[in-house]
């Protein structure tokens, strides 16, 4: 597939024809797998569909191997409207996400060159790449794209790249990309060294003539300083522009380049041609701008890093060896790779997890402080879940493997800010069209510039001065900067604190919320309830009707019937098998238990099945109990009410707090529960919410969602179970406790990592913050070039200034960016 597809990227012969066999240079092939077809009449109905598309002119369909193959004109069509046509036929495509690392861009137009160059290869759906991380994201069709024609696209564009993808033993090691930077960065402060050795006396003669001191350095030793800084420091600036004037493309190394080489070739002019000691040379101008330029993009790396850093915190977590426990044999230092779901390692005292696990021997305290942004080390002992990464304490632990790779929680946390990171704010879009233009546009105004001062008459001296002024004053940096590093910046200290952000989707629409749905369950209580009271009646005796109820609720995993399951083990009961097990979510379950009816959950489910309810003064006593805030189950048996069960759930520690923190921002609370409405109402006046509805069921809340959307309010839903995933997805932002189901966090746009309602304002708080930095940047680095160009053109700043203050701009809008890494969720700030 790739070399034949390769073949078709060669232009076409002559004029006159294509050699034989050869095809149109816009003619491209694509192969890719299709999901969802169930019989060859599907297979039919999706080529028809593709064969309806402009510009394509054969598609084949094989249901056998669920793939498809066309060939279209690319000036007519497009890898993503073919994706488009099998979507619209009822089917999807299998699609593959491949990162790279590229290495070589100095501006926001060498992001958007190397977007446009991945965008062109067929099989490519979309391509982002990110100038402040140097890494691009591509969505491909299957099986038309791999990473070494990925690579080469980048590579013709003038770049390097390294691929991200394959097993964790192949990716990029971030210990080696760290010395690889650092490495880099050496080479760089030593070249920026060298330049300033060769600057300084050169800048220090301007000092002294600007303070009154005749004294200069003889023309031939300037030149002899200045050469070495304009062509071997400056290689790099004239390397990139050659790059992309050769892809037809401008960027800021074309600006510095012309800028500087003016500045050095008029002086050379000068020197040449003019008197002995007459010359006016601007070798100091040259040799300054290359040398202020080069340590802003040293800043700007460092700082660019900086902002980065949560991602390399977090891998640094995963430890790369365990100790594997193996029958027979005792300790064996093994890969963390090489281990499998079920394996026992042993942790000593200071030692990081290396997996997700469950404790089997053991306890001691552990430091979650990185992972779930809690600081105090939390218990954990037999029987306790724990997650990679955690730093163990002062116990020794044995653990079974639960999870291994991409499944861990760590890996989860890392590919979820990744996302985050990776991501493009809709402002970009903006600031990408301005980029694209803005090379061209600041060379026109250096014309204009150099034109209006020749034509008032001052020279051609003076004039070109000007033009060198406006050309290494325009920074283009700044405004590929201002989005992309406040947003990894913010999604990077949110992560520190347990708040993953996995899109600015939901960074967008968390800076506008004004309502807040709760669930109640394991959200604003702790999750786990425990039994107060057993009432039997109607000749059930308390213990048969714990037994009864147990075994039934052993199939269900809702906290509640954990709870009695509990309570009938911890009493020594012995619960036997059922049969024909119902559920009816948000109402209870039934099942047969030795060869009786047994019905477990609410009035609605008793009256479903023709049950007669309590009677009135055990009515009146379950009402008390309800309004004292605890649950009641309903239990019959053969058709005949049997008694109830209480439970409760105590309110979190910090529920409280949170509602007031929301109310002080002037958000609105509300609480959504499976509960009674007495017990949804106790909850409610204890936390001081707006209101709280009980009696909800799970596809009740997505649509309470929806009516208050309706209304205008613009809302966030915050829940841990599956039941509220249509909720959370339904919601303008999902909130996922991270204590909750995989389900629920994956369908919430934020995640919590550890179970605190308070971490909700906490989000909403660096939502707006990062919002707020994103404006500042955009409006500093628009600012900046409204004003700098302008007043370059007016020749009120000389061509140094203009270097130092380019320089400066990339690295205050960086600098700034970076005061989002003193965010804390608790300080908030």
């Amino acid at each position: 597939m790739d070399s034949r597809t390769e073949q078709l990227d060669t232009p076409s012969g002559a004029a006159g024809g294509a050699p034989a066999g050869a095809k149109p240079a816009n003619d491209d092939d694509v192969s890719f797998q299709i999901e969802g077809m169930s019989c060859a009449n599907c297979a039919g109905r999706v080529e028809k569909a593709l064969g309806a598309l402009d510009g394509v002119s054969e598609a084949s369909v094989n249901f056998a191997l669920n793939s498809a193959n066309v060939h279209f004109d690319r000036s007519k069509t497009d890898t993503a409207k073919i994706a488009q046509a099998v979507n619209d036929a009822g089917y999807s495509v299998v699609e593959n996400q491949l990162s790279f690392d590229v290495d070589g861009m100095s501006c926001a137009n060498c992001a958007l060159r190397v977007e446009k160059a991945l965008a062109a290869l067929p099989g490519v759906l979309t391509a982002s790449v990110n100038f402040a991380l140097e890494r691009a994201d591509v969505s491909t069709l299957s099986d038309s794209v791999n990473d070494a024609r990925v690579i080469k696209a980048i590579e013709d564009a003038g770049y390097h790249a390294t691929s991200r993808n394959g097993p964790a033993s192949e990716t990029p090691d971030e210990e080696g990309a760290d010395t690889v930077a650092k490495k880099k960065t050496d080479k760089s402060l030593i070249l920026l060294a060298v330049s300033a050795l060769l600057t300084a006396p050169l800048v220090l003669q301007m000092v002294w003539m600007n303070l009154g001191v005749s004294y200069h350095l003889p023309a031939w030793v300037e030149l002899v300083l200045a050469t070495p800084v304009q062509f071997y420091i400056g290689a790099r600036f004239y390397k990139g522009a050659y790059a992309a004037l050769r892809h037809r493309s401008a960027n800021m190394d074309v600006l510095v380049a012309l800028g500087t080489s003016a500045a050095y070739f008029l002086s050379l002019y000068n020197m040449v041609t003019a008197n002995a000691g007459q010359a006016h040379l601007y070798f100091e101008a040259s040799a300054a701008i290359v040398t202020l330029i080069l340590a802003g993009k040293i800043m700007e790396e460092r700082a660019k890093r900086g902002a980065s850093a949560a991602i390399r915190e977090l891998m640094a977590l995963r430890p790369r060896r365990a100790r594997k426990l193996v029958d027979g044999e005792g300790e064996q230092d093994v890969a963390v790779e090489s281990l499998s779901v079920g394996d026992i390692v042993r942790v000593l005292p200071g030692e990081r997890l290396p997996v997700d696990g469950t404790v089997r021997a053991g306890d001691s305290e552990l430091d979650e402080s990185l992972i779930t942004g809690e600081t105090r080390p939390v218990a954990r002992m037999t029987g306790d879940a724990v997650v990679g990464g955690a730093v163990n304490g002062t116990g020794r632990l044995d653990i079974e493997v639960r999870a291994v790779g991409d499944d861990t929680t760590l890996s989860r946390i890392i590919r979820l800010v990744e996302q985050a990171q990776t991501g493009k704010a809709p402002v970009q879009k903006l600031v990408d069209r301005v980029s694209a233009v803005f090379v061209p546009i600041v060379v026109g105004i250096a014309l204009v510039t150099l034109a209006a001062w020749l034509f008032t008459g001052f020279g051609a001296e003076a004039s070109i001065v000007a033009a060198v002024s406006v050309l290494v004053i325009a920074c283009p940096c700044a405004l590929g900067l201002a989005t992309p590093t406040a947003l990894v910046a913010g999604t990077g200290s949110a992560a520190r604190n347990g708040i993953l952000i996995r899109n600015f989707e939901a960074l967008e629409q968390a800076h506008n919320v004004d309502t807040v749905i709760f669930d109640k369950t394991g959200t604003l209580t702790e999750g786990t309830p425990t039994v107060r009271n057993v009432e039997a009646v109607n000749g059930i005796e308390r213990d048969e009707l714990l037994r009864l109820t147990a075994a039934v609720q052993s199939a269900s995993e809702h906290p509640l019937a954990r709870a009695i399951v509990s309570l009938a083990r911890d009493e020594g009961q012995t619960l036997p098998d059922i049969s024909n097990f119902k559920g009816k979510t948000g109402a209870g379950v039934m099942a047969e238990v030795d060869g009786r009816k047994v019905v477990v959950g609410s009035e609605a489910l008793l009256s479903d099945q023709n049950i007669g309810l309590p009677a009135d003064d055990i009515a009146q006593a379950i009402k008390t109990h309800e309004g004292e805030g605890r649950t009641v189950i309903l239990v019959a048996v053969d058709g005949a009410f049997a008694g109830y069960m209480t439970l409760e759930d105590r309110i979190r520690e910090n529920a409280k707090q949170a509602i007031a923190d929301l109310k002080a921002r002037g958000i609105a609370s509300i609480m959504l529960s499976g509960d009674s409405q007495d017990v949804a109402s106790h909850v409610a006046r204890e936390l001081g919410l707006e209101r709280g509805e009980g009696r909800i069921r799970p596809q009740d809340k997505a649509l309470e969602v929806e009516k208050l959307r309706k209304q205008g309010r613009h809302v966030a839903m915050v829940g841990d179970g599956i039941n509220d995933a249509p909720a959370l997805a339904a919601a303008d932002v999902g909130i996922a406790m991270g204590g909750g189901t995989d389900v629920a966090m994956e369908t919430a746009g934020i995640t919590l990592m550890r179970s605190d309602p308070a971490l909700v304002s906490a989000a909403i708080d660096i939502s707006i913050a990062t919002r707020r930095k994103i404006a500042q940047n955009l409006f500093w680095a628009f600012a900046y070039n409204v004003v700098g160009v302008p007043l370059a053109a007016l020749g009120v700043l000389s061509p140094a200034i203009a270097g130092a203050a380019m320089a400066l701009s990339s690295v205050s809008v960086v600098g700034n960016s970076l005061t989002l890494r003193r965010w804390n969720a608790k300080g908030r700030g």
